[in-house]
């Protein structure tokens, strides 16, 4: 379970992979100790993700030996718009059962990882000029391989949208099943989970191949992957309980691989000068509820978020560059919307990275820590908020090693062998790591 320094604790998963028509609908199930099916409910026994939330209640969940899963669904970026869709697996629209089942099953969904991100893409349900992060020029597994199963990405395969409909569907149906934290992950098949660093990634694309064959030079993996993110967990302590009861509740985060250590919080009485005390934690907690949370009734005119966002220390240590909240809600009419609000930081542009040397240049911070208020705040209107925290630009995976290469795509004779990716322009030479929290909402009085 964990290691006598108390630091390293196991969980027992496995993973769900339905992909009907290569439509990815993977799940990631998690177990709260060593009590356990004697088998994985496979996607074979359980072909749909309803199938698995009741193999798993009769095997696990309503035993009286302590066996207890949830369900993380990951990579929705590849599900051809199917995961988030607005019915039922047979097409049929949600019932109030089903809505039920899924918010209880499924309290959390992976954000990013080494096949993509799936915050929310630019020109699909948004304009967020920071949706464009590591996008695949796919909508579902298949469309890696044959231009004919292809599809389009659509607002059913990203997070954001989720959260958007959410928010519908708690009015019309009592229970909102989108009501999900956030966490990523690499998804490595190398065993190397924490591997995520941008300039040392090993390719997490696959494994297994004897050790008579020759393994191909040029980059570790596909241009279009990448190192993948990283889970945290708010947990009283680094054991299966306390873990497991944290990823039930929500208060988690999901980061692109810098490890950056980040508080959000949310109430009504939040003071001015919060960030300046040495108990900011303490007040947040006191005085609101955490990432994940759900805002207790009014007690002011509008709600106050508590933000703080500590560099990563251990790795590339970049500075940060801004904090973001991102909202959405649900207005009279009932149509959803999101808005972007900058914080705290600086603008774009003040930083700058040289991908050809991958030398940074330009302010940033070390810690961003604001308490701001929602000037846009209606109490007849559900909404939901979430911090985003971006690092200053740095180099994309591929840069590092293409630079070390001295690919130079002006001049052929420099491009080794395997190395043409190095010149797909297709795909950045720079980005802007980030870490983004799980949201915390405020529910008007569903119509029922």
């Amino acid at each position: 379970d964990r290691s006598s320094a108390c630091n390293f604790t196991s969980l027992v998963a496995y993973e769900w992979t339905a992909a009907p028509e290569t439509n990815n609908l993977h799940r990631n199930i998690i177990f709260r100790n060593g009590k356990v099916p004697e088998l994985p409910i496979s996607s074979r026994d359980a072909r749909k993700v309803s199938d698995l939330w009741a193999a798993l209640d009769e095997q696990c969940n309503i035993e009286e030996n302590g066996c207890e899963a949830l369900i993380i669904p990951h990579n929705s970026n590849l599900s051809g718009g199917v995961m988030f869709a607005e019915t039922e697996e047979d097409g049929t629209p949600f019932s109030r059962d089903y809505v039920k089942r899924r918010a209880e099953m499924e309290p959390l969904v992976e954000l990013s990882q080494h096949k993509g991100d799936s915050e929310c893409r630019i020109g699909v349900g948004t304009r967020d000029e920071f949706c464009d992060f590591e996008l695949l020029p796919y909508g579902n597994f298949g469309g890696k391989f044959a231009d004919f199963q292809n599809v389009a990405p659509s607002e059913g395969s990203f997070v954001r949208n989720a959260l958007k409909k959410g928010l519908a569907l708690e009015k019309s149906l009592g229970t909102n099943p989108f009501q999900m934290g956030v966490i990523s992950s690499t998804d490595t098949h190398l065993g190397t989970p924490g591997a995520v660093r941008e300039d040392q990634h090993p390719g997490h694309g696959g494994a297994g191949a004897p050790s008579s064959v020759t393994m191909p030079r040029g980059l570790p993996d596909d241009i279009d992957f990448n190192p993948g993110g990283l889970a945290v967990v708010w947990a009283e302590e680094n054991s299966r309980d306390s873990i497991f009861d944290a990823l039930q509740r929500r208060e988690t985060y999901s980061t692109t691989g810098p490890r950056m250590k980040v508080r959000f919080f949310a109430g009504w009485n939040y003071a001015d000068d919060l960030c300046a005390r040495n108990d900011f934690v303490e007040k947040g907690y006191a005085g609101g509820v955490p990432m994940g949370g759900i805002l207790p009734p009014m007690a002011s005119s509008a709600p106050r978020f508590a933000i703080q966002a500590l560099r990563d220390s251990g790795g590339l240590e970049t500075p940060l560059q801004r904090v973001q909240i991102i909202k959405g809600w649900l207005d009279d009419a009932g149509n959803v919307h999101e808005k972007v609000y900058d914080v705290v930081g600086r603008a774009a542009g003040e930083a700058t990275v040289d991908s050809q040397t991958c030398t940074t240049a330009g302010p940033g911070a070390d810690e961003l820590c604001q308490v701001w208020t929602d000037p846009d705040f209606r109490p007849g209107q559900s909404a939901f908020w979430y911090a985003r925290v971006l690092e200053n630009p740095t180099c994309r995976w591929q840069s590092y090693i293409c630079n070390a290469a001295g690919v130079d795509c002006n001049d052929p004779g420099t491009i080794g062998e395997g190395m043409a990716p190095c010149c797909d322009t297709s795909f950045p030479r720079t980005l802007q790591e980030r870490a983004v929290t799980s949201a915390i909402w405020f529910l008007s009085d569903p119509v029922l």
